[in-house]
């Protein structure tokens, strides 16, 4: 396995792209170039290092521990009095699959992640989990406070407005739920599974009385059952 502490830099064309990608990004140089460089490397393209996949699967671990926790932190001091529920929940919304890879796909990850293109349903579910691994390769280099400092400062406060995260109400399988029972329809979700490597990609979809609706796409089958009931919502008008 790499030592990521004694990688040797390189001017590769690669690495400068990598290195201006995170200068745009973050706002700063990197110090250890090869953390970030892991950071880009999908599991698709892993390459066996004495008998170990190299891939940035172990950086999205931490990273997404670390930005749940800079979240956490932000969310606890800008509202003091709200209860342990709120908080949750508007996190939740903040570091969810769909907003990291909306939030990953605006500040440019797709152009430096390295996948499998044969593939062409990957870049949908792997933009966030690249994001992740990027928090996860800050913090490794420069450290939480600065890693924290990146999360609020490049990630939450100039991509999300907390008044529309908090008052926005995205439950949209409660609504279609409610409607149905409103309208003694029978609804149930038809749930598929369907897998790209080692990741699992589920679809969904609304049946009223029998009748196909929306259909939705998720790495789970809760996102996938809100991505179908969205969608079923417009469907309807709901």
């Amino acid at each position: 396995m790499w030592n990521l502490l004694t990688f040797p830099k390189s001017s590769s064309k690669e690495d400068k792209k990598i290195i201006a990608a995170i200068q745009t990004i973050a706002g700063f140089t990197p110090s250890n170039l090869a953390v970030y460089r892991l950071a880009t490397i999908h599991s698709s393209k892993a390459k066996d290092v004495s008998g170990f996949r190299e891939s940035n699967e172990r950086l999205e671990y931490l990273g997404d521990a670390i930005l749940g926790a800079a979240v956490a932190d932000y969310l606890f001091k800008k509202y003091p009095f709200k209860d342990e529920g709120f908080l949750t929940e508007i996190r939740s919304r903040i570091v969810n699959r769909e907003s990291l890879n909306n939030l990953a796909r605006k500040i440019g990850i797709a152009t430096i992640v390295q996948y499998d293109h044969r593939n062409t349903q990957l870049q949908k579910v792997i933009l966030g989990n690249t994001l992740e691994a990027l928090v996860g390769a800050v913090y490794l280099d420069k450290g939480y406070l600065r890693c924290k400092k990146f999360v609020i400062d490049k990630l939450i406060q100039p991509h999300f407005d907390l008044e529309i995260v908090v008052s926005s109400d995205t439950n949209h399988k409660s609504k279609v739920i409610e409607w149905a029972q409103r309208n003694s329809k029978e609804i149930k979700f038809e749930i598929n599974e369907t897998r790209h490597g080692r990741h699992r990609e589920f679809s969904a979809q609304v049946i009223l009385d029998g009748q196909p609706f929306g259909i939705g796409f998720g790495l789970t089958k809760k996102k996938a059952e809100q991505d179908a009931s969205e969608k079923t919502c417009v469907m309807l008008s709901i």
